[in-house]
């Protein structure tokens, strides 16, 4: 059946109008704060602290369970706790992931031979199986992405979506015109957790392609969030691009004065709102500091993803469309909910796990570490140290 000239017309109007306001929030800035601005004084106002990683590092304190005879592969290893790797990797990252794992291996899981779980939003090749299990005397689990967990949702309008992409790029946002970047980024944020293959697993330990791990730990890092009522731990915490991310807070604070019980009263927020440190970032995120965790380390306990709290919230995220429209990262969208829903001492810094992605370090000055350079961040331009938000973390939070 044909559609009446004033309806098409009233749909017309109706794109045009959402697309405007998408571009207002995102257009490119002009004056002292522009794009170059992230990287001048008018950005920091603040100082490159000494690293407290250049301090001696231990094993943190609390209980701390030892590898033994329990640990042993297979049925054996009673002692182990629902707990998994996990990885989101493509086939053709065959070699990354071997690197990663081989490291990590090296450094702890051979002792503990805690599984391995793959996620492809295609099966696995047989190549891809026969070598990483080669890698680890732990079990190997491969497994597909629901398509309803990966495929761009039904509500994302794709002449929406088109003009967004392009402010994107015109911003410099990276992988913007990217789909399964933004699919990779919603699942990782509120989807991975609901796999069948997680129903039973309580913590997992997020390992990416092509990262490095240079300490020795000897100690049930699972074991260690779960007697030490831990939620969350990681190694590096950055800014974030604020182009990426303009209506991420608006959006968050919409549902918070609709969900002001979900506030945690010990919360970081502050660690989220600073504006004081680098005030571009925060004007251009709209009151975001946009500090988060660098999520392609975390370590965590999934209750806190499967808690009301954060489906509620994820849902309300969801719907609005920034997974999509914008590039809202995992990282962000994890980090604000942990600042705001969680006690804010349930959050650990693994400072003795030595690990780098690519440009950035957690190196501890410790005998257990290998291959690193103590308490050095990054080994890229200069510049790059003002991306470090460990000092407001610890000024907001503390350092443990």
């Amino acid at each position: 059946m044909a559609i009446a000239r004033p309806v098409r017309a009233l749909g017309l109007a109706a794109v045009f109008v959402l697309i405007f306001c998408f571009y207002t929030i995102t257009r490119p800035s002009s004056g002292v704060h522009d794009l170059d601005s992230l990287k001048t004084k008018a950005d920091f106002h603040g100082t490159i602290e000494r690293d407290p990683n250049l301090d001696p590092t231990g094993e943190p304190a609390g209980n701390l369970v030892r590898t033994s005879d329990a640990y042993a592969p297979g049925k054996a290893g009673t002692a182990r706790i629902p707990a998994t790797l996990l990885a989101l990797v493509r086939n053709e990252e065959l070699e990354g992931m071997l690197q990663s794992m081989e490291d990590l291996e090296r450094t702890w899981n051979n002792k503990f031979n805690y599984p391995w779980t793959f996620f492809n939003d295609v099966p696995f090749t047989e190549e891809f199986k026969r070598k990483t299990s080669a890698a680890t005397k732990a079990e190997c689990r491969y497994e597909v992405i629901p398509k309803e967990h990966w495929e761009k949702p039904s509500w994302i309008n794709d002449d929406i979506l088109a003009e967004s992409v392009k402010i994107l790029e015109d911003n410099g946002i990276q992988y913007a015109n990217m789909l399964s970047y933004h699919q990779m980024c919603r699942w990782n944020s509120g989807l991975f957790y609901k796999h069948p293959a997680l129903a039973d697993i309580q913590y997992y330990w997020r390992v990416e392609p092509k990262v490095h791990f240079f300490c020795d730990v000897d100690y049930d890092v699972f074991r260690y969030m779960q007697d030490n009522n831990k939620t969350y731990g990681f190694t590096i915490t950055l800014y974030d691009a604020p182009k990426s991310i303009p209506s991420l807070w608006p959006e968050t604070s919409k549902f918070i004065s609709e969900h002001p019980e979900y506030l945690h009263e010990n919360r970081a927020e502050e660690w989220l709102t600073d504006r004081i440190r680098r005030p571009v970032h925060n004007e251009m995120a709209n009151g975001y500091s946009t500090c988060h965790f660098w999520t392609n380390f975390e370590i965590a306990d999934m209750n806190f993803w499967r808690s009301q709290a954060y489906e509620d919230y994820f849902n309300h995220l969801d719907r609005a469309g920034g997974f999509f429209y914008e590039r809202w990262g995992d990282a962000p969208v994890h980090s604000i909910a942990l600042g705001l829903f969680e006690d804010k001492n349930k959050i650990h810094w693994f400072r003795d796990i030595g690990y780098q992605h690519i440009p950035f370090f957690n190196c501890p000055n410790s005998p257990k570490c290998r291959g690193c350079e103590t308490g050095r961040l990054t080994d890229g331009e200069k510049w790059l140290n003002k991306e470090d938000c460990r000092p407001n973390w610890f000024k907001y939070a503390h350092m443990n």
